[in-house]
């Protein structure tokens, strides 16, 4: 019963490998998620550990060093921007919020909201990184 348990579990985490490596932080997420769902959970734990994982990998997923440096010099815009909605990681930006692109790096912008510099996935508006 648990070899055909186990059996499952490798399966289902083998479909789903290759779209969990599409990104660094997604393989990370992945990995770190089945660990956990493994000792909670056992093999099944693990399969279902590894996909809420790999979700949440690509959520975190931090950008590079040259970004951040980036927005952390970037001139503060003469209009301040706030907005009632509370600015978290992994969750979109207000569309009210005008994004600035992030030269040599178009993966990303900023903007600077209620007073926090937040650096932005411009494709799907999600804040990647609030700049502290």
């Amino acid at each position: 019963m648990n070899t055909k348990i186990i059996v499952l579990s490798a399966i289902a985490l083998g479909l789903l490998a290759p779209a969990a490596s599409a990104q660094q932080g997604t393989v990370n997420g992945a990995a770190g998620g089945a660990v956990t769902g493994a000792i909670v959970g056992g093999p099944v734990g693990a399969a279902v550990g590894g996909v809420v994982g790999a979700i949440a990998g690509t959520a975190i997923d931090p950008p590079p060093q040259r970004v951040v440096s980036y927005v952390e010099q970037a001139p503060l815009p003469a209009d301040p921007v706030v907005v009632q909605e509370r600015i978290v990681v992994g969750k979109p930006i207000p569309s009210a919020v005008v994004l600035t692109p992030i030269p040599d790096s178009p993966q990303y912008s900023y903007a600077v909201v209620n007073q926090q510099r937040v650096i932005v996935d411009p494709q799907t508006r999600t804040v990647v990184q609030i700049v502290r």
